[in-house]
């Protein structure tokens, strides 16, 4: 399976390295955060790829075809579905993918992975380098998922990045992927988080706890607690909780909630106890860390009724 499942990322990854490689040396772009689900700053693609629209329209997990990557890819899916029971040696909480990409990220309206090849090579602005769909992957593994990375040449691996280059057929690098915008409040209101938490009564806790540790991976995920993110993860952020909370939830009434409403429910959600990302030190190395990123310190500055708000969501 490795030789087979290699060869085709690797052919995906070659001619993402030499897009990255051809514009490298021009602007690059990105929002001042420099991040779109999780620390990531665009690269500047050439016009006419950029201007390529694509259409919506995902080869179907029941009908992937015979031969030696099938097997690969339906692992893939498994992983990406229920991460947390596949690889549960990796994991250190009860998250799976699917958790925040639905539908181990076929669902076009909730973080959509549908085409993420074409987003890869790719420079992320958390680690000041350009990294690859493989270290992308190992990122969430150790932040989302507060596991550990898998190796390189793993199975699971492999098989993560088959399955992914199967659900981007069609879709080149550098073309627009319409469903895939990021979710991310820009201008977050000062929250009340006392509002958040009787929000958070009314209409979250029938899927996610009263104590945030959730109902199922993929159908009330533990948003806080021992079985949650670590503050490392793109989701500790205001602006992406928020943005995120806004955009899907509730289920079945995504949309519906104002920026103050989905505001006021991530200071509370992000107020909560949660596993503690050890390397915070390390991210943002050359600098543009975003201010809303809610850690210990912040945590407990809630608690303490001392933050700064309008300093924490300074840069969103």
């Amino acid at each position: 399976m490795k030789a087979i499942v290699t060869g085709i990322a690797g052919t995906v990854l070659l001619a993402g390295s030499l897009f990255v490689g051809a514009v490298i040396s021009d602007k690059i772009l990105g929002d001042a955060n420099g991040e779109t689900e999780d620390a990531t700053v665009q690269t500047q693609v050439p016009t006419t790829a950029a201007s390529q629209k694509v259409v919506y329209a995902p080869p179907s997990i029941e009908e992937v075809p015979d031969g030696p990557m099938k097997e690969a890819i339906l692992y893939g899916y498994e992983l990406v579905n229920n991460t947390h029971v596949a690889a549960d040696e990796y994991v250190g909480n009860q998250l799976s993918c699917t958790s925040c990409h639905a539908g181990a990220g076929y669902d076009e309206q909730v973080s959509s992975l549908v085409g993420v090849m074409a987003n890869y090579p790719q420079y992320i602005g958390r680690s000041g380098s350009i990294v690859t769909i493989e270290e992308r992957i190992n990122g969430c593994m150790i932040r989302s998922m507060n596991g550990k990375k898998f190796e390189i040449n793993s199975d699971e691996l492999e098989a993560m990045v088959a399955y992914f280059a199967y659900i981007s057929e069609g879709v080149p690098i550098g073309a627009e992927r319409e469903w895939a915008g990021a979710s991310n409040m820009k201008s977050v209101p000062i929250p009340d988080v006392a509002n958040g938490e009787e929000l958070y009564a009314q209409s979250c806790i029938a899927c996610h706890a009263a104590d945030g540790s959730g109902t199922g991976a993929n159908t009330g995920p533990a948003l806080w607690g021992e079985n949650s993110f670590n503050d490392g993860a793109g989701m500790a952020r205001m602006s992406k909780m928020a943005g995120y909370i806004q955009n899907n939830m509730p289920i079945g009434a995504d949309g519906t909630l104002t920026d103050q409403d989905a505001s006021d429910l991530a200071a509370y959600i992000l107020s909560q106890d949660r596993p503690e990302w050890a390397n915070h030190d390390k991210d943002w190395p050359k600098g543009g860390r975003p201010n809303d990123i809610m850690d210990k310190e912040k945590r407990q500055q809630v608690k303490n009724n001392t933050i700064d708000w309008e300093q924490v969501l300074s840069t969103n």
